[in-house]
């Protein structure tokens, strides 16, 4: 099989052009007056095999959070790997608070300290003795506390714990000031899809020679297709505020329209939605690097038959975005 891969910014760290999100494995995690931040409960055996598969067909980066399922995704992904973890590029992230015992989200802590402590939490439950991307996980944190934890971002470096760090966060002004700043700052996680393209995040990648993470690069299951509805206990069962793209469990009307907008461009060459979706990304910039969330062995081998089939064609991507064009304003000058 041929396998793309690109390179982590400026840490030099090679990963495959599309890696395996695991937030979705990591099962249920519930906030205050029962709101889900889960995907709904999990076989773990078919994580573990999903998470197989996808070594075998040529992923090598892993993205997971202290907080996916309370650590139940860390703790799953450290047992896949058994063995192969060298095969691996683990990407993990803190800053969310969660308890493990009664998979309960407990707020966030942006705190030095806690940066530290998070990590050692994510080692022992990945079974590993570094993490190769570690990531704060508060989209919004002001930029002056997210500075604040570069010195122990760096020392962790040094101890050889981690090898590079980045943020999570859609504000280009936040990613601009911490990739400024630290020294080891590899990568900026942000949303990013056919439907919600963010050109400036991308434009810091490009300026401070970063790699762009794409989260929800699926639109969280819009750009799969499936019309199904979702359980209660499923993250889009009851939609947070930033959710757009489900409503009450069911695609929001007005995004899934969009879908059908451009599904015989992103499909013309015989791909799959999903892979028309994920090569629309593969073609966007040489920095991105789509994380698609994986459940089932048989969502991995549609999925990631993209790193062969590979970016979307030159006539394809130029007519999605024609298509799309009121979503692309022009920058300003």
């Amino acid at each position: 099989m041929t396998t793309t891969t690109r390179t982590l910014g400026r840490s030099g760290i090679e990963v495959s052009a599309i890696g395996m999100g695991c937030w979705a494995i990591g099962g249920p995690l519930w906030g205050d007056g029962g709101q889900p931040f889960g995907w709904g409960e999990v076989d773990d055996d078919e994580s573990i095999r999903t998470i197989h598969r996808a070594l075998d067909l040529g992923v090598t980066l892993f993205d997971t959070a202290s907080n996916y399922g309370a650590g139940h995704s860390e703790r799953i992904l450290g047992r896949a790997l058994t063995g192969r973890r060298d095969s691996a590029v683990i990407a993990t992230k803190f800053g969310n608070v969660s308890e493990e015992a009664t998979r309960r989200a407990l707020g966030t802590d942006a705190s030095p300290a806690f940066a530290v402590r998070s990590l050692e939490d994510s080692l022992r439950r990945l079974g590993t003795a570094h993490v190769d991307l570690y990531q704060l996980h508060i989209n919004e944190l002001p930029a002056p506390a997210a500075l604040d934890l570069v010195g122990a971002l760096e020392d962790l470096v040094d101890q050889g714990k981690i090898r590079a760090y980045g943020w999570s966060t859609d504000n280009p002004a936040s990613a601009e000031a911490f990739a400024a700043a630290g020294p080891h700052c590899a990568a900026i996680q942000h949303d990013e899809s056919v439907l919600s393209d963010n050109a400036a995040v991308l434009a810091v990648c490009d300026r401070h020679d970063l790699a762009s993470l794409n989260r929800g690069p699926l639109a969280m299951g819009l750009l799969t297709g499936s019309t199904r509805a979702v359980g209660a206990d499923d993250v889009r069962g009851r939609a947070p505020e930033w959710l757009q793209w489900f409503t009450d469990g069911r695609p929001t009307p007005r995004w899934a329209a969009r879908v059908e907008q451009v599904r015989e461009a992103l499909t013309a060459d015989g791909r799959t939605l999903a892979q028309g979706a994920l090569g629309w990304l593969l073609a966007r910039s040489p920095r991105t690097v789509p994380i698609p969330g994986l459940r089932t062995v048989a969502q991995a081998e549609e999925n990631l038959a993209t790193l062969t089939v590979g970016p979307l064609p030159p006539e394809a991507y130029a007519e999605v975005e024609r298509l799309l064009t009121d979503l692309r304003p022009t920058p300003a000058l």
